[in-house]
């Protein structure tokens, strides 16, 4: 028994220590409050407010609840020790195991301990030069990490695309929620190399093709990042999105031009033009906060005009010919499945991002 209470000990201080890491008891605070708000009726006055809070309380039970139900299990199990009885030391033993397994898998939350990591993100895919090709490429990674998606219970949005002329996409953004969204998709963040045999000449010939991947994290709090609106320029046009019936007839889409940086965003698939404005805000501030990220800036009036990412920063290269490679120029990981990995198998690369 005495041996059995020092590895408790030990489990209760590695879980602590953690806990306090991760801030849970403030977040528990936040779900609470957040729960609160939810259920007063009142609050489906406005369907967008709810939807986003219920959303967030989900997201938010999905993130603790592990947490709350190994403390509940640390501490009946502490209880039943003091009672010293003998006879349950195996099945003490075994609950022991089962704690200290779990625990090794939440330990993996310490990855997350960034300003933004629990939050959703935002990804903006951008072909790069080279026409047809460079658009097929941008179209295969927007593919990727859709079914990245699907296959980690996470929500995928398209909030803007604009399709090739003859393959693929010029650009898309997606929103993606879900728990650790943008913690684990920071990793995809910079320019994607495709080599391989072109499908779209007569010869076949070998093809190098570039796509920029942005992602930048859903920030709900405008007081994260202050805009002062008279640096905001705002355009509304005619829509070409799938938004709904009306959406190709009225002024719709939303342009956003902040000017001391030259950073535009453009969002057209939502069915208001205020939906379009919000959304478009969304991604600025996150764009904002990954340039001030990459500078320095205490602000954003601090920022020097330029793009969030560039395209000298080549994170990885997918090699399909004359061999099959997928690696990371940072990490140095690599897969040799490269049609596993365009399947959406990047959590290796994510990993082992996190894990530098």
């Amino acid at each position: 028994m005495f041996d059995l209470q020092k590895r408790l000990d030990a489990l209760k201080d590695a879980f602590n220590t953690i806990w306090q890491k991760l801030d849970v008891d403030n977040r528990l605070e936040k779900l609470a409050a957040l729960e609160q708000e939810v259920a007063v009726p009142e609050i489906w006055n406005n369907p967008d407010v709810a939807r986003e809070k219920t959303t967030k309380v989900a997201q938010l039970h999905d993130e603790l609840d592990p947490w709350t139900l190994l403390k509940t299990q640390i501490n009946d199990l502490a209880e039943l020790m003091q009672l010293g009885d003998e006879s349950l030391v195996e099945e003490f033993s075994e609950q022991l195991d089962a704690m200290e397994q779990n625990l090794g898998k939440l330990k993996q939350e310490l990855r997350f301990t960034g300003k933004y990591d629990h939050n959703g993100a935002i990804l903006r895919i951008t072909a790069g030069a080279g026409g047809t090709e460079a658009m097929d490429w941008s179209g295969m990674l927007e593919r990727m990490y859709l079914r990245w998606a699907e296959q980690h219970n996470v929500k995928a949005t398209i909030l803007d695309r604009v399709d090739g002329e003859d393959a693929g996409i010029k650009t898309s953004v997606i929103e993606m929620t879900g728990t650790n969204v943008y913690g684990q998709l920071k990793s995809e963040h910079g320019t994607h190399r495709l080599v391989r045999l072109s499908p779209f000449n007569a010869d076949h010939l070998r093809q190098t093709s570039f796509s920029l991947v942005e992602v930048l994290p859903i920030i709900e709090n405008d007081d994260d990042v202050q805009i002062d609106p008279k640096d905001l320029r705002i355009d509304v046009y005619h829509s070409g999105g799938h938004g709904g019936q009306s959406v190709n007839t009225t002024n719709s889409a939303v342009r956003i031009t902040h000017l001391p940086t030259n950073i535009v965003v453009a969002i057209q698939n939502e069915r208001s033009q205020l939906q379009n404005k919000e959304k478009a805000m969304e991604i600025l501030r996150g764009k904002l906060q990954q340039m001030m990220q990459e500078q320095n800036a205490e602000s954003v009036d601090k920022l020097r005009a330029g793009e969030s990412a560039s395209w000298g920063q080549q994170i990885r290269n997918y090699v399909l010919h004359p061999y099959k490679l997928v690696k990371d120029t940072r990490t140095k990981y690599e897969e040799n499945d490269a049609e596993a990995v365009l399947d959406g198998k990047i959590d290796g690369f994510i990993t082992s991002f996190l894990d530098n």
